[in-house]
């Protein structure tokens, strides 16, 4: 296929040429365009027969062949198409199969912008260039993106390409995608072999990474009819893309001569996912809802042309939320927060100096998370755990030890017996018996019930159908999951591939060349995935490759270990950058859309007929703000958590601080997190010893900016429910370059209801309202979450703050009026009050009643208002502001703590939390599609447009028009342009033309008698005319 640019209206065409139509392409054409009110983020594409497509005028992108898209990103301001410009052949991964199971490899991509001509290069386009309607197979035009292009004859643009990074992920030769659409490369054998029709349709969304910018093509695909998405497919103008590694080797196998020649083919397919993707040192552990850095599935196949083996792996890094940072002296990795458990059994002390078993207990829900999808997808799973005994990683292997028995324990009920761990030392065993001695694993007896248990999936290719099914896989984990794990899984690949030769054919377990070619696969995999996640080639893979541990291999190893400490502190943080815009999880990031009005109805229907497929129950959340001067606590917070006699446990803390550390050029510029974990731990030694006591709580994540801390707080029981958990800061000190002043955030999904609780410092001083204005639209516009999130798409909105608004008042009057509680004239002085009121700052927010003192400035340990000689006014600076039609606050007032010149205040709130039931949800929508799309015979609209009786033949013409003698409303009946008035009985008329009300005919002489008799008395209409235009 070739991809075309039409300029007026600016659109991209991706086009199949006369050699794919020779091969059996539907001739067909796939156009891309820009919609005039969602330029950026929202796309128009149709699927068009060739014929209906006109070619003239347009000029061909790029001088090679395309294979494909990848689909429509976001960058910036415009919306790229993301086309696979060169690809190599990889082979075929069953040549017995009546379907051939081509794989190729992804070489070069590019990116060309829908709606913009800022990055198109055209200046080698000759003036002559024939129309493609029938120079459909020529190259006359080079790459605008591709330097191997033109030799360096043309200049390239002028502008750098933002998609350069994404360029550079997707044409490093790691991505692979099947070059037929009949099967699918994301699925494993086991599962593909029965399903019929295309492999987009039952793709493993685990492990096709161009999801996110694919997703609004699939969803255009799923409303074409089932003919036109068949041709699609056979277009192949989409591609699904894996990465990870794919190799094949073909080879004659020994037989009998009497047999003939047999050919064997022996094939290796990794497949990453991509859901918690990234580098060594940014991404690693899981996240909320299991999903574990550096995840492979990896599946074995050994074909010919009577049976097909297929024995699948599967890898990834330990799934727990946060010690792997603490092991690695690392403690900036993506989204790994750091977490506590408090109000148990054991002392407060220790917990708070016992990173592991702080984790634990967070862990455990995403923990378990992870081993139950593991046991939903292959039956059952066997963790081998190669980590060492040495001092770090044993503390991580005894922790992922009692994490499995927690997790099989949990899971019991729906997957009993299906769950174990093996712990074997590997460098142990290689320091003791060399690399050899490894091979003993597979005789230490859960690996070994697990090999003969599991078995492996076996196709007869003559029957057409499964003989043997894989019922389980080993989940083998190193540290980083690459050198070790790639070596034990090597191992099981080959003895489990043995036992099917012994069972087959016992001759061939001897071949040499089989296993020659299946160590080269397993090393060159090793080198792949290593490269992928650490930046090198893995470690070990002499051993892998020959067998034998030898001086070049030591030294290379060497020499990567070298390259990866350089590459992932130098390098790595750029890369993942350029992964998560890739995969949309960057904070600015919209997904493109497909405009589609008929479901954007479905979308706004569900959402105002929400309580039908939903219920809401009621949390109680408590929030806080205290500014603490930079001091630590001097006395017990008891009175500002639990300021009620008989409280109830809340379900959620949300705590907020300004100036935890002195404002100094220091901490700004470096900033101790030391006094933070001071206050955790105060916080937490708190309420695990406070009195009657009612329930356990953890801390679920916190965050700091320079002196602006925010800690969240939750039931540990709530711990496996809160998902989604981020936190997001926002500098706005210094026009945004201080972190002295700013805000922190920490959003959440409880069930599914969303929450934003926002803690912020804004600008000091009496008079700089406009100041402190700005830093607040400062925070709503610029603070975002991961895949474009902000505030506002929250279901509620909390603020926390230090807002640092004053009162309008002199000093005197107000301390006077606070003394006597005269509340009533300093909120009508109130900064904020009035900046609200003029939808200056904060619309849209609500704030309780205000029923206490100001609470800035005091004494130190005083109840007495400023007396120092700068002897500042009295005023509310801390306050709590929420957005949310399920928020209801039910408590706000204040503590009366004197560690600080300011006073803590809190609020309670009750808030609706909504559980959507997805089943009900999902018939709904299908209904509410139906119903747009699909009427009944009656309804239709092209039926409802023939029965209209409409007389076309006795309908007055128009005037003809004016001429320079006479105007067209000067005419018989109507001289000057007076018409007479024409009165209009409608009282049986319909507005609508497709109404199917009765008309007059159908009604009784006694019905309109009886509604003549009802009319008013008729009486003579005034009718002010107004002049003729004159003529012109």
């Amino acid at each position: 296929m070739h991809l075309y640019l039409r300029e007026e209206p600016r659109a991209l065409l991706l086009v199949t040429t006369t050699d794919d139509e020779r091969l059996g392409t539907p001739p067909r054409a796939l156009i891309f365009r820009a919609t005039e009110n969602q330029p950026s983020s929202q796309a128009v594409v149709e699927f068009l027969p060739k014929s209906e497509v006109d070619l003239n005028g347009v000029v061909r992108l790029t001088n090679r062949s395309v294979y494909g898209c990848l689909g429509i990103i976001n960058v910036g301001n415009d919306i790229f198409l993301a086309v696979v410009t060169f690809a190599s052949f990889i082979g075929n991964m069953r040549p017995g199969s009546t379907t051939p199971e081509n794989v190729s490899r992804i070489q070069d991509v590019n990116f060309f912008s829908i709606n913009s001509s800022a990055y198109d290069d055209l200046s080698s386009i000759s003036e002559g260039l024939a129309s493609p309607s029938f120079l459909d197979g020529s190259d006359v035009m080079r790459d605008p993106y591709s330097a191997s292009g033109t030799q360096g004859t043309v200049p390239g643009s002028m502008y750098e390409h933002p998609c350069a990074p994404l360029i550079k992920i997707l044409s490093s030769g790691t991505f692979y995608y099947a070059t037929r659409p009949q099967w699918d490369l994301s699925t494993r054998l086991g599962l593909r072999f029965h399903r019929t029709g295309s492999g987009m349709d039952g793709y493993d969304d685990r492990f096709v990474w161009n999801e996110y910018i694919v997703k609004s093509l699939l969803e255009f695909r799923e409303r074409l009819d089932p003919l036109e998405a068949a041709e699609l497919d056979l277009c192949q103008f989409i591609i699904l893309a894996i990465q990870g590694y794919v190799g094949v080797f073909n080879m004659p196998l020994p037989v009998a001569p009497a047999s003939g020649p047999a050919i064997g083919t022996i094939a290796l397919i990794s497949r990453l996912g991509w859901k918690r993707a990234g580098t060594r040192f940014n991404t690693r552990g899981v996240d909320d809802d299991g999903n574990c850095a550096n995840f492979v599935e990896t599946e074995t196949m050994f074909s010919t042309n009577e049976y097909t083996f297929s024995y699948t792996q599967v890898r990834g890094s330990i799934p727990r939320l946060s010690l792997l940072p603490f092991l690695l002296g690392n403690c900036h990795s993506r989204n790994v927060p750091t977490y506590s458990i408090l109000g148990t059994t054991r002392d407060t002390d220790i917990q708070s100096k016992d990173p592991n078993y702080q984790a634990q207990i967070a862990s455990q829900p995403a923990f378990d998370r992870h081993f139950l999808h593991l046991t939903e997808e292959y039956s059952a799973v066997h963790a081998i755990n190669l980590l060492s005994t040495k001092e770090n990683e044993q503390i991580l292997s005894d922790a992922y030890v009692q994490h499995v028995r927690a997790a099989a324990t949990a899971i019991q009920s729906s997957a009993p017996n299906k769950v174990g761990i093996t712990n074997f030392d590997f460098h142990q065993s290689v320091r003791v018996g060399g690399h050899d001695s490894v091979r003993e694993i597979c005789r230490m007896p859960g690996v070994k019930e697990g090999m003969e248990d599991y078995s492996y999936t076996t196709i007869d290719h003559s029957l057409n159908e499964i003989v043997t099914s894989q019922k389980g896989v080993f989940r083998t984990n190193c540290l980083d999951c690459l050198d070790r794990t790639n070596f034990v899984q090597d191992i099981l690949s080959r003895t489990t591939l043995e036992l099917y030769l012994f069972n087959m054919r016992d001759e061939w377990t001897g071949y040499s060349s089989l296993w020659s070619n299946h160590r080269e696969l397993w090393a060159e995999n090793g080198d792949a995935l290593s490269r992928i996640y650490a930046g090198t080639g893995a470690l070990n893979t002499s051993v892998t490759r020959s067998g034998k541990r030898t001086l070049a291999g030591v030294l290379s190893d060497a020499t990567k270990s070298v390259s990866r400490a350089y590459i992932n502190n130098f390098q790595d943080k750029s890369k993942q950058t350029a992964i998560d815009m890739f995969l949309g999880n960057l904070t600015n990031q919209r997904p493109v859309t497909v405009f589609d009005p008929v479901h954007d109805y479905v979308r706004s229907a569900l959402a105002t007929r929400l309580p039908e497929y939903s219920m809401v129950f009621h949390s109680t959340i408590f929030v806080g703000t205290w500014n603490v001067n930079g001091r630590s606590a001097s006395e017990s917070i008891l009175p500002w958590l639990f300021p009620q006699s008989n409280p109830q446990d809340p379900d959620m803390f949300v705590l907020g601080f300004q100036e935890i550390v002195p404002l100094t050029a220091q901490q700004i510029v470096q900033t101790d997190p030391e006094k933070l974990r001071r206050w955790e731990a105060v916080i937490t030694e708190t309420l695990a010893r406070r009195p009657n006591k009612k329930a356990d709580y953890i801390v679920l994540r916190s965050e700091q900016l320079v002196g602006t801390a925010l800690i969240l707080l939750v039931r540990s029981e709530l711990s496996g429910i809160i998902r989604n958990v981020e936190a997001a800061t926002r500098k706005t000190g210094l026009r945004g370059m201080s972190g002295n002043k700013g805000a922190v955030a920490i959003r959440l999904q409880y069930y599914d209801t969303t929450f934003c609780f926002v803690t912020a410092h804004l600008a000091a001083g009496h008079a700089n309202v406009e100041e402190r204005n700005s830093d607040y639209r400062t925070i709503v516009t610029g603070l975002h979450f991961q895949k474009g999130k902000t505030m506002a798409s929250h279901d509620n909105v909390v603020w926390l703050a230090d807002t640092n608004y004053r009162i309008d008042l002199d000093n005197e009057q107000v301390r006077s009026l606070a003394e006597l509680d005269n509340l009533d004239p300093l909120l009508a002085a109130d900064q904020l009050k009035r900046c609200m009121d003029s939808q200056a700052a904060f619309v849209g927010y609500e704030e309780g009643p205000i029923l206490f003192r100001p609470t800035y400035r005091y004494n130190l340990h005083s109840d007495f208002y400023d007396t120092s000689e700068k002897m500042r006014i009295p005023a509310w600076t801390d306050r709590i502001l929420y957005r949310g039609n399920d928020l209801d606050l039910s408590v706000y007032s204040r503590a009366e703590l004197k560690g600080s010149d300011h006073r803590p205040v809190f609020g309670l709130f009750r808030a609706g939390v909504r559980i959507v039931d997805a089943a009900k949800k999902a018939a709904l929508s299908q209904e509410l599609l139906k119903g747009t799309t699909l009427t009944d015979l009656e309804g239709k609209l092209e039926a409802k447009l023939q029965a209209l009786d409409i007389d076309t033949q006795n309908r007055d013409p128009l005037p003809p028009p004016s001429t320079d003698e006479k105007a067209w409303w000067d005419g018989e009946g109507h001289p000057n342009g007076v018409f007479p008035p024409i009165v209009i009985d409608s009282t049986f008329s319909s507005t609508n033309p497709f109404d199917s009300s009765p008309s007059p005919s159908s009604s009784s002489d006694e019905e309109l008698y009886s509604h003549a008799q009802s009319l008013p008395t008729p009486i003579d209409p005034i009718i002010q005319r107004k002049p003729p235009p004159p003529p012109l």
